[in-house]
């Protein structure tokens, strides 16, 4: 549970912090579930500058140099008719780099082998609920 958007943050700054390169991190979420503080903290874990973040709505991917690589997807603004294809994301996010995707569920097809599922809810006032699984 999450209390604000700091809070948000902090949970994946601490996850980031454990990641060695190759990791995908799957959002979903509502409008104003916390996806981008969500991605933030992320940049944070993994040596970014948290403040250059911002929801790429419409550049639909951005890269933010740290320790890794941090690629940030957001799939808002897509048909659903597969054209997340033409964004490449299939390459990313190699062996030095983190791709985070919101909006994950208007994927058409998953090409990795694993990642991580980040579920937030909206639980009343700014808390959140945050569930984190591998995805099958």
């Amino acid at each position: 549970m999450s209390r604000s958007e700091d809070e948000t943050a902090a949970v994946a700054s601490e996850l980031a912090g454990g990641f060695q390169g190759g990791e995908v991190v799957l959002l979903t979420g509502e409008l104003g579930a916390g996806k981008t503080a969500f991605v933030r903290g992320l940049a944070r874990g993994l040596g970014a500058d948290p403040a250059e973040v911002a929801s790429p709505t419409f550049v639909l991917l951005t890269a933010y140099p740290g320790r890794l690589t941090l690629h940030h997807a957001d799939l808002y603004r897509l048909r659903g008719d597969g054209d997340e294809r033409e964004l490449g994301l299939e390459e990313l996010p190699g062996a030095e780099g983190v791709l985070a995707i919101e909006w994950a569920e208007r994927l058409r097809d998953a090409p990795w082998r694993s990642a991580l599922r980040v579920s937030l809810l909206h639980a009343g006032d700014d808390r959140r609920t945050i569930r984190i699984e591998e995805a099958a």
